[in-house]
């Protein structure tokens, strides 16, 4: 990893400013954990991205999901998203007001569970399971979305020099979907450990220094250039595209999945229950923000102060591993300093 970051500060002195953008939590978590931002020349800025799917899933859809619960259906989903704060209270409220909410580790923990709506959460890596479920015909609240049309929405809109990719999306879909997108950003497939990081910021510096736009795939033991065609197939199956709204990056053209047989996909079942349903954002939460990299936690006038792990305020605070300002908060330190 030296030898790498002797590389990286050689490369840096011919280079302007450059931003770099992990689009994965893990990463961030791996980023922040072993302090990697401290090991680059001050030329070199790391962002986080919306690589987190608790924080990108919006309000909207966690005040669907508590106005469902508090009418008396039964719901079940993944541990911190009960936690999210919604516009009224969040599903770990609804839940002490007598709501009957499950908190599932796995899909699998419901397969069996017709009774309950399964509430979604997750990119590409998660949603096999979503469509497994869907399989056994389990009703599903769907916030499940892709990471490319998001990816494009950055590149277009967004002055990134660099991405560094999800790794564990990327297991699914492939490394030829990023050559397939086009961003013309360099892009650097990478793993989770500090080296593998480091390297990938090299690689990514390497390419921009020679004016190279590609795709490199550092983590060629678990991704392939087709990523995974059963899982691939599992959810073409089951499951179908449709326009999704993002925290921070508002409606993204067929960036959501939502499940083919409308029978089973609770926003039409119970779409009588939604339409009461009425979203206002915290006007001080800058979670949006975070997430488009545009800010860091600590610029945020509540982080700390009146928004911590114990008490979020926002989506980004919820999430230990994967929540930009959850993982500063538990690092004491803001992302870039």
């Amino acid at each position: 990893m030296l030898n790498y970051i002797q590389k990286i500060k050689e490369l840096a002195k011919s280079l302007g400013e450059i931003k770099i953008m992990e689009v994965c939590g893990g990463h961030t978590h791996t980023i922040m954990k072993y302090g990697l931002r401290e090991l680059l020349p001050p030329n070199i800025k790391l962002v986080s991205g919306p690589g987190c799917p608790v924080c990108v899933t919006s309000q909207h859809d966690i005040d669907c999901v508590v106005e469902l619960a508090l009418e008396g259906v039964k719901i079940s989903t993944y541990g911190d998203m009960i936690n999210v704060p919604g516009t009224k209270m969040s599903l770990k409220d609804a839940q002490a007001r007598g709501a009957d909410i499950k908190t599932v580790y796995s899909a699998d923990q419901v397969i069996n569970d017709k009774e309950r709506v399964f509430f979604a959460v997750g990119f590409e890596t998660t949603t096999p399971m979503t469509a497994r479920l869907l399989q056994n015909n389990i009703t599903v609240f769907s916030a499940h979305k892709v990471m490319p049309p998001a990816m494009r929405l950055i590149a277009d809109n967004m002055r990134i020099d660099g991405f560094i990719d999800p790794g564990h999306v990327s297991t699914i879909i492939g490394s030829d979907a990023w050559s397939n997108l086009n961003l013309n950003v360099p892009q650097v497939i990478s793993g989770f450990k500090p080296d593998a990081l480091i390297r990938a910021i090299y690689l990514l510096l390497r390419m921009i220094k020679n004016n190279e736009v590609r795709v490199i795939n550092d983590y060629p033991e678990v991704v392939f250039p087709e990523g995974n065609p059963i899982a691939k197939k599992l959810i073409r199956r089951t499951m179908k595209a449709c326009d999704s709204e993002w925290r921070g990056l508002g409606l993204i053209p067929k960036s959501g999945l939502v499940p083919k047989d409308e029978k089973l996909d609770a926003r039409i079942i119970y779409k009588d229950v939604f339409k009461k349903v009425k979203t206002r954002e915290n006007p001080g939460c800058r979670c949006g923000e975070v997430i488009k990299g545009l800010i860091e936690p600590n610029e945020c006038k509540l982080f700390r102060k009146v928004c911590t792990p114990s008490s979020p305020k926002g989506a980004c605070m919820v999430s230990e591993y994967e929540g930009a300002c959850a993982i500063a908060y538990k690092y004491g330190k803001s992302l870039s300093e």
